[in-house]
């Protein structure tokens, strides 16, 4: 599984903190030798502050030398930095916890600004002090604590660049400290000033120096990496994955800078299917674009299949595009391992095996009138046992049950499905005609407007955004 893993591909685009859990992960499931891993968390974990850890991986990794007297010198100077800046921080936080300060505050931060300095003598630079603060204490692990104070910062603050860099702090501290609620509307909160923001926002870059449309494209390929830990976490993260990533400047984010997020998007195209064609999901509507998510995806799996492609996507592939049932069934059992041993999809590994099975199931379904239930059980690789309950099941909870009946008798399926009429067919494949029409006379008026400039984007230049974090 080794060479599906994607660990390697994704660490370039997060942060040192973030890239640990992935690489526990590796050393928990051996998916590479222990020892190189190790080297690689020690790479890591001595760029932080977290020198209990480091010093920790360092013995594992040269159990039989003494550890680097560096280190000690390290503890004391960060110690020492650390009185400081809580002391510089604390100074503005009792002012603007005061009961009296908060009431006073407004929407407008120049003016709280003005208010802090006539009433109090706070300037923007002792304000800079909390987002200081706050990056010392992510940089050895309080990520509790750094959240509160780059909260507190960016409520003040008027620092476009330091704002941004907050913006960022914030995100993976919720994202370190498991609070997935917070972190989805800090992604939100994130992912609309990229979106929005000019040149000059945009973290890292000059505007001077870099084009503006390259900028927001370098930050939207690290928006997407991070949002994988939200999406796969939060219970309704799969369904917000794909209204996100389906929409068209983040699709050609991934098509332009990084096809490998094809695996995620597809898995949660599968993990979302049967939900949305379940006549019980009425309950809880979905959108157009995730109720026709497999189609969509399908589509790019084939346009970008010269730059990626592993079984997750094979599989769709197979079964949507060549019809063969039997390499489909071939590329599931690879899946299935790829899913188990892929850091953010491993849990999901039994939902997403039954709802690959569906979607055989439903392809088989729609291209056979008579369908033999112990041919089917063997293309799902279950016993004929296991499948013919599976498929009872699955036509009784389907909306499949209102075209299929099964003859036990001579272990069958039979489908009676009534043809679709002719302007029905026009309209479903006109349908958003009118729409991506416009959209795309759009794009071509914006691209006039801008006289045509732009720069292609190599893979190895994108560059991370300036986060508060090391």
């Amino acid at each position: 599984m080794a060479e599906h893993d994607l660990t390697k591909t994704i660490i370039p685009y997060l942060d040192r903190h973030l890239s640990l859990p992935l690489l526990t992960h590796l050393v928990d499931f051996s998916i590479f030798p222990v020892e190189e891993v190790q080297v690689a968390q020690y790479e890591l974990a001595k760029g932080t502050n977290m020198f209990d850890y480091a010093v920790d991986l360092f013995e594992r990794v040269h159990p039989d030398e003494e550890v680097p007297a560096e280190f000690e010198g390290k503890r004391q100077n960060a110690v020492s930095t650390h009185e400081r800046l809580q002391q510089e921080a604390q100074a503005v936080l009792d002012v603007i916890e005061n009961p009296d300060v908060a009431q006073a505050l407004r929407q407008d931060k120049n003016q709280n600004l003005q208010y802090l300095k006539d009433n109090y003598n706070l300037t923007l630079e002792q304000i800079t002090a909390l987002y200081n603060f706050g990056q010392f204490q992510y940089s050895y692990g309080n990520y509790s604590g750094a959240a509160d104070y780059l909260y507190h910062f960016r409520v003040l603050s008027t620092d476009n660049d330091l704002n941004t860099s907050a913006h960022w702090g914030k995100l993976a501290s919720d994202i370190l400290t498991g609070r997935w609620e917070v972190a989805l509307e800090e992604l939100n909160t994130l992912r609309d000033a990229i979106d929005s923001r000019s040149s000059a926002s945009v973290p890292g870059h000059s505007a001077a120096a870099t084009e503006p449309a390259l900028i927001q494209l370098h930050s939207r390929t690290w928006v997407l990496h991070w949002s994988l830990f939200v999406y796969f976490n939060h219970p309704q993260g799969r369904t917000l994955l794909l209204e996100t990533f389906l929409s068209p400047s983040y699709l050609n984010t991934i098509q332009t800078s990084c096809p490998w997020i094809l695996r995620y998007l597809a898995t949660a195209a599968i993990l979302s299917r049967k939900s949305s064609s379940s006549p019980s999901s009425a309950a809880a509507p979905v959108s157009a674009r995730v109720r026709h998510a497999i189609r969509e995806v399908v589509k790019v799996i084939q346009m970008e299949e010269y730059q990626f492609q592993d079984p997750v996507t094979s599989f769709l592939k197979e079964l949507y595009i060549e019809f063969d049932f039997e390499a489909a069934q071939r590329e599931l059992t690879l899946a299935e391992k790829v899913i188990g041993n892929d850091f953010f999809l491993g849990e999901f590994r039994e939902e997403f095996l039954d709802n690959a099975r569906y979607l055989i199931s439903e392809a088989y379904c729609r291209i056979h009138q008579k369908i033999d239930i112990g041919d089917l059980s063997e293309r799902l690789n279950l016993s004929r046992d296991e499948g013919e309950k599976w498929i009872v099941n699955l036509i009784r909870e389907t909306r499949m049950g209102a075209d299929a009946k099964i003859d036990l008798e001579k272990n069958v399926i039979e489908i009676n499905r009534p043809p679709l009429p002719i302007y029905q067919t026009v309209i479903e494949k006109t349908r958003g005609l009118a729409l991506r029409t416009q959209a795309l006379g759009a794009a071509v008026a914006r691209t006039g407007q801008q006289g045509g400039g732009g720069s292609g984007v190599a893979k190895n230049e994108i560059q991370a955004p300036a986060v508060a974090v090391n």
